[in-house]
């Protein structure tokens, strides 16, 4: 062998202990970040100064939160993808027993007519949060190791998707409708871009639909939070309160905002504004322009996940942030029903900003196997 391929070599098995990050996903994450901590300090000082009689007690939660998710992104970044699709199976099924556990009287914790907790060390794990990512790393392992059924049988596209049914039936008997509809949504997107026909999805999306359809209208509960949003100001102070509250501060926020920290409906006018109607608190202080750098921010994350989807299949974190935000937006501005579902990236939320950083240490991960793969084929290649 040559000196020069020798050497070329050599250089390859650098560029293999070398750490490829993606400064593109990280300006936009760390974009989001900042504009979510300081969204969540204007829209939390009221309640929590009369709460706790800590003004800042939401940011340094969240700030604390955010370093744990960042050390979990950490974690996951350390695991190779091809240990991550062997333990698929196993991640499913654990999955599956959280979201079992939950469900059991005395280990769930319930909050508000819903067991969707665990108290783990003193405090409630949400574990959909979990389980969905786990079901979607078993997805997306489906998609790969099952491809050539997956493209040319109804078959392979119905095994996913009944699993799919399953985790989501358990996810309602919390209940918990709009975890579910984000899950299969973005598992059913995700079997889609793997490669699965047309005529199948159309099919299958017209049964989910009816599904979804009767689990929606099966329950006076549910009726009343999917008709509530057509008409709030039908009932501006009970079954529409919290959307009316939430259309008044979209409204005063105007082209620039009333300004930073002068948000009028955060004063416990309208309910949940550091977490499920950030959004709406964002609308009010920065205006449109606000609005539109938000909503550009979380474009760009989904583009630059669905980039590196392209050179490793893996779009489920693209899907799942792009589905999830745009039910809080639409949520917020009362052209989707409520749902109790946190902006990712921004929102105070425990469970939901600890896993949605941790899911972007895979993406990462995706991008860094990629780019060394690519550069080292380059290298041996020249050097041959």
């Amino acid at each position: 062998m040559s000196s020069a391929a020798l050497t070329g070599f050599e250089r390859a098995g650098e560029r293999r202990t070398a750490v490829h990050l993606d400064p593109v996903t990280l300006a936009l994450l760390a974009a989001l970040m900042l504009l979510g901590l300081i969204m969540v300090t204007s829209a939390s000082v009221s309640i929590a100064s009369q709460d706790s009689g800590q003004p800042f007690y939401y940011l340094e939660r969240q700030l604390f939160l955010t370093c744990i998710g960042v050390i979990c992104a950490a974690v996951l970044f350390a695991i190779p993808t091809a240990h991550l699709e062997r333990a698929a199976v196993p991640l499913f099924a654990f999955a599956v027993v959280l979201l079992i556990l939950v469900l059991i009287p005395g280990l769930g914790h319930a909050v508000n007519g819903s067991r969707r907790w665990l108290r783990a060390g003193g405090a409630n794990f949400q574990v959909s949060e979990l389980a969905r990512v786990l079901v979607l790393i078993y997805v997306a392992s489906y998609a790969v190791r099952r491809e050539a059924q997956l493209r040319e049988s109804l078959a392979g596209l119905a095994k996913p998707l009944a699993l799919l049914c399953c985790v989501s039936a358990l996810l309602l008997a919390e209940p918990d409708f709009g975890a579910a509809t984000v899950l299969f949504a973005t598992g059913f997107g995700l079997l889609f871009l793997a490669g699965a026909r047309l005529r199948y999805v159309i099919a299958m999306t017209a049964i989910a639909a009816s599904g979804f359809a009767v689990l929606a209208v099966s329950s006076s509960y549910r009726v009343r939070r999917l008709t509530a949003f057509l008409n709030p100001w039908a009932d501006p102070f009970n079954s529409g309160f919290q959307l009316t509250q939430s259309l008044i501060a979209i409204g005063r926020g105007q082209w620039s905002g009333v300004g930073l920290g002068d948000s009028v409906q955060k004063l416990f006018y309208l309910p949940e504004a550091h977490t499920d109607f950030l959004f709406a608190v964002l609308a009010e202080e920065l205006g449109l322009i606000g609005v539109v750098l938000t909503l550009a921010l979380f474009l760009g994350l989904i583009w630059r996940s669905f980039y590196i989807s392209r050179l490793a299949a893996d779009a489920g974190f693209g899907l799942w942030i792009g589905i999830q935000a745009f039910i809080n937006v639409g949520v917020n501005m009362g052209v989707l029903p409520t749902k109790g579902l946190t902006l990712p990236l921004m929102s105070y939320g425990r469970s939901s900003l600890i896993v949605a950083l941790a899911w972007t240490g895979l993406l990462l991960r995706v991008y860094h196997e990629a780019v060394r793969e690519q550069r080292g084929s380059a290298t041996v290649r020249g050097a041959s």
